[in-house]
C-alpha cells in the first residue's frame, strides 16, 4: 500500500511541476496566440493552394507551415488531408501538408523551447519544416498523379494575399492591426516564458503591453471578434491542457513504478550531471540509457519507430522526451531527443490505418517510411551538430 501511495505522489509530483514552471508563463500566452491564429488568420485560404495546378514552390511553402497556423494533431488532421486529396490535392503538398499539421503546431515548438530548451526547440521547428517539403516532394516523385483542373475552378480556388488585405481594410482591420496583435502576444510569451527575467520585472513589462492590447482590440476589433478570440483560446485550453495533465501525470505514475521496481523510492532526491531530480525522474531515463545515451543511427531509427508507433496527443512528446526518456536528466541523447520529436507528432498507429485507407497501402507505407527514415537521419545529423 506504502508503495502505490509513493508512486501515487510521483504523478501528483511530476504534475504540479508543469503546472508551476510552463503554464502560466508560457502555455497560456501560446493558447491566446493559438485562438488568435484560428479566428484571424484563414484555414480555408491556405488550403486552396494545394490544388494540382498551384504552383509547386508555392504549395509546398505554404504546406511546410501549415501546422502553425491549423495548431492540430496527428488524428485531427486526417479529415482535412483526406478531405484534400480527394478533391484532386496533389499527392506531394496533400501529403507535406499531412506530416506538417502536427509536427509543427505551435503551441508544441513554443513548450519544446520552453522546457527542452531553445536549441532544440528551434532544431524542432526547422527540421519539421525540411521534412514536409523532403516528404511531399518524395510522395510527388514516387507517386505523383497527373490531375488536370479547369481553369475557372482553379482561379476561383486561389485567394490573393492583397485581396485578403482589402477585405480586412473594409472591416476595420488595416493588415497593420493584425502584426500589431500578434506581436505584442508574442513580446508576452517571450517575457513570460524567459527564466532569466524575475517576476517583478516580468509584471513591470507585460503590464504595459496587456494594457496596449486592449487598447488595439477596442480601436480595431468588435465584441464579436474578441468574443470569438476568446472562445477559440478557451477551445484549445479545454481541448489540450486536460489531456496534458493526465499525460503528465501517468508519466510520473510510470516513473515512480520504474523506480519502484529499481528498489529506490520515487521521491528521493538523486543527483544527475549536476543537478538534483527524483528517482521518479530519472527512473525510464537509468533503463533506456544503453539504447538512448548517444546518437547512434540504431538510437535514432528506434526512437523513430517509437514516435511513428505511439499515440501522443499535442503536447504531451515533451514531457515524454524531458521526463520520461531523460534527456532533461542528460540520459537520452540530442539525436534520438529530436528524431521522436520529428515522428510522434505526425504518425501513429490509428493515423497510419487512416492514411491507409485514404490514399492505399503503397503510398501510406511510403509515407510512413519517409517520415521515419528522415526522422533517423535528421536526429543523427541534429546530434552531429551539438556533439
Amino acid at each position: 500500500m506504502n508503495a502505490i501511495v509513493t508512486v501515487f505522489r510521483a504523478g501528483v509530483d511530476e504534475t504540479l511541476t508543469y503546472l508551476s514552471y510552463h503554464v502560466l508563463g508560457c502555455l497560456v500566452p501560446a493558447f491566446f496566440i493559438a485562438g488568435g491564429i484560428a479566428v484571424l488568420l484563414s484555414k480555408e485560404a491556405i488550403i486552396r493552394y494545394f490544388g494540382a495546378s498551384a504552383r509547386r514552390w508555392l504549395s509546398y511553402s505554404i504546406a511546410s507551415v501549415s501546422g502553425t497556423i491549423l495548431a492540430v494533431c496527428s488524428c485531427t488532421v486526417l479529415p482535412m488531408f483526406a478531405g484534400l486529396y480527394k478533391r484532386g490535392a496533389g499527392i506531394g503538398p496533400a501529403t507535406a501538408f499531412l506530416y506538417s499539421g502536427p509536427a509543427i503546431n505551435v503551441l508544441a515548438i513554443v513548450l519544446t523551447a520552453r522546457v527542452l530548451g531553445l536549441d532544440i526547440g528551434a532544431a524542432r521547428a526547422f527540421f519539421a519544416v525540411a521534412t514536409s517539403v523532403g516528404v511531399g516532394l518524395a510522395m510527388a516523385a514516387i507517386f505523383e498523379r497527373d490531375v488536370s483542373v479547369p481553369a475557372t475552378a482553379a482561379g476561383s480556388a486561389r485567394v490573393s494575399l492583397p485581396a485578403a488585405e482589402r477585405r480586412a481594410e473594409e472591416k476595420g482591420k488595416p493588415a497593420w492591426a493584425t502584426l500589431t496583435f500578434f506581436a505584442i502576444l508574442v513580446a508576452i510569451l517571450l517575457v513570460g516564458a524567459s527564466t532569466m527575467i524575475r517576476w517583478t520585472v516580468k509584471l513591470a513589462v507585460v503590464s504595459p503591453l496587456i494594457g496596449g492590447l486592449v487598447a488595439l482590440l477596442k480601436l480595431y476589433y468588435t465584441s464579436d471578434d474578441v468574443r470569438e478570440w476568446l472562445y477559440e483560446t478557451w477551445w484549445f485550453f479545454r481541448t489540450i491542457f486536460p489531456i496534458l495533465l493526465l499525460g503528465t501525470f501517468i508519466i510520473g505514475i510510470i516513473g515512480g513504478v520504474a523506480a519502484v521496481a529499481q528498489g529506490v523510492d520515487p521521491l528521493t532526491p538523486v543527483v544527475v550531471g549536476g543537478k538534483t531530480f527524483k528517482e521518479y525522474e530519472v527512473a525510464i531515463g537509468k533503463l533506456t540509457q544503453r539504447v538512448f545515451g548517444a546518437t547512434t543511427p540504431l538510437s535514432c531509427f528506434i526512437a523513430s519507430v517509437i514516435g511513428a508507433l505511439l499515440y501522443m496527443p499535442t503536447l504531451l512528446e515533451v514531457p515524454i522526451v524531458g521526463d520520461f526518456f531523460g534527456y532533461l536528466q542528460g540520459m537520452m541523447a540530442p539525436g534520438p531527443a529530436l528524431a521522436l520529436l520529428l515522428a510522434g507528432p505526425s504518425l501513429s498507429l490509428p493515423n497510419m490505418i487512416v492514411i491507409w485507407r485514404t490514399i492505399g497501402a503503397r503510398r501510406a507505407a511510403a509515407y510512413v517510411a519517409l517520415v521515419v527514415v528522415l526522422s533517423t537521419l535528421l536526429g543523427l545529423v541534429w546530434g552531429a551538430v551539438v556533439k
